[in-house]
């Protein structure tokens, strides 16, 4: 019998199963949730590299240019959430926007752009050139990521803090 004290009313709470079971179960439905959401990342970096690739095939100028900021940025995100599911959505964006930036000024070095005269891979992860409206467009790709997994996780954060009826 596995035994816990609900933290609402204080009452002890008992089940036919053992405290094992309990954490079997636990445990199977944490994992299922990590795999899905590691796949949904897969599926969202590969659908903003699609999606990049497609801008630069059919557009050219400004649109084609700072949706790779923005849409590079969601791959990063995504990035995040894969290596780090139980990461909470503000930290996740202030990170990626963090490291987007960090890449985006490193760019006023020479080192990346000897990097992406040698390696086509180089030239994807860390650019060229410096553009300061780059910086801005980072933001751009993760705040609606940040508020999605915000809004998707609520659900979550309320069943696991529910709060006390009245009475």
């Amino acid at each position: 019998m596995a035994e816990w004290i609900d933290p609402v009313s204080g009452a002890v709470e008992t089940t036919g199963r053992s405290h094992h079971d309990v954490a079997a179960t636990y445990d199977r439905a944490m994992s299922l949730a990590t795999r899905l959401t590691r796949l949904l990342m897969v599926v969202l970096a590969a659908g903003s590299a699609g999606a990049a690739y497609a801008i630069r095939a059919a557009m050219a100028g400004p649109i084609e240019q700072y949706s790779g900021a923005a849409l590079s940025a969601v791959i990063v995100y995504a990035i995040v959430i894969f290596i780090w599911p139980q990461i909470s959505p503000v930290p996740a964006g202030s990170a990626v926007i963090a490291y987007c930036w960090f890449i985006e000024f490193a760019q006023l070095t020479p080192v990346p752009a000897a990097l992406s005269q040698r390696s086509w891979l180089a030239r994807q992860l860390l650019g060229a050139q410096f553009d300061l409206i780059d910086v801005a467009w980072y933001p751009v790709g993760v705040i609606p990521l940040v508020a999605a997994h915000w809004f998707l996780r609520a659900p979550a954060r309320s069943q696991a803090n529910p709060t006390p009826a009245e009475s």
